[in-house]
């Protein structure tokens, strides 16, 4: 399955397409929490099963485990359920997005049809969902820059053995520690992040940093055509590399760091693409600290 995040009104729905029988499954407890805008929405569901006991035995019965991303970075397995699933959870809770969530169930599974016919049609909805949530233009255009930069690594991690999933996580992070020092989940850390994709929360200079390190790799890999994880790990190591050395010469440069704590939230998002602040404008590594132990 092909995990992913959905928006609706504003709020990440996990979910996860199911290539074999085009279905797509959606995270129940993503579901509760829209609905409910509940602080925990774990303990709100366990206590809806436990209060409808037809509604637990069918979502017992009915509902697989699927992997999904936590707010950690980590995949577990978590409760989810297709269209059909989550219609009958909603006859069972109370809320005023009972409605526009069903429309927005039925609009989810449609584009997905779409897509995988006219894979641009995917392109121009990401573009409008940014745009929506007022990111500016030029930082939408490096944004999905860096999604053809992610694939073309991927699938040249795929077409060199390497397995997708837990073996992606631990190049990705390989990566950002060389050139950020930093891996993935302390990188979000650093900038205060849960749920939120990284990436939607990185200025411009990051994003271009960690596409020069991801397309670096790209072009190494190509070249020497690598086998299996520490084939590929050696790859990765020198393509992020090469966006270190940038981010050393860079801040030589400016006398700030490339790298900022603020968030899309904190900086808000037509300011994004702006430089950091000038309270980020300081502890420049004074020698080499990004090589992972």
């Amino acid at each position: 399955m092909k995990t992913d995040l959905q928006l609706f009104d504003g709020q990440s729905v996990r979910t996860a397409w199911d290539t074999d029988t085009e279905t797509w499954y959606f995270s129940v407890v993503d579901v509760v929490q829209v609905l409910t805008d509940s602080i925990n929405p774990t303990d709100y569901l366990k206590k809806l099963r436990k209060r409808d006991p037809l509604l637990g035995e069918y979502l017992g019965t009915n509902c697989p485990q699927v992997a999904m991303l936590t707010s950690t970075g980590k995949r577990r397995k978590t409760l989810a359920g297709t269209a059909e699933h989550v219609l009958r959870l909603i006859q069972s809770i109370p809320s005023k997005k009972a409605e526009p969530f069903k429309l927005w169930l039925a609009k989810v599974g449609g584009e997905r049809i779409d897509e995988s016919f006219d894979p641009e049609i995917s392109i121009d909805r990401a573009i409008q969902n940014y745009r929506q949530l007022g990111y500016s233009e030029n930082w939408i255009n490096q944004r999905i820059k860096s999604i053809e930069v992610r694939k073309a690594l991927t699938d040249e991690w795929r077409r060199g053995g390497v397995k997708e999933g837990a073996e992606y996580a631990l190049l990705t992070d390989l990566m950002s520690r060389v050139w950020s020092g930093m891996t993935t989940r302390q990188y979000k850390q650093h900038k205060e992040l849960t749920k939120e994709n990284l990436r939607d929360n990185m200025t411009n200079v990051e994003l271009v940093l960690n596409m020069l390190a991801e397309v670096s790799a790209t072009d190494i890999s190509t070249r020497r055509n690598p086998e299996g994880l520490v084939q590929n790990a050696v790859v990765a190591r020198e393509g992020a590399e090469v966006a270190a050395d940038a981010r050393r010469s860079l801040e030589a440069r400016t006398g700030q760091s490339a790298i900022t704590s603020l968030n899309a939230a904190a900086l808000g998002t037509r300011q994004i693409a702006t430089r950091p602040e000038r309270k980020e404008q300081q502890k420049i590594p004074s020698k080499k600290t990004d090589e992972p132990d």
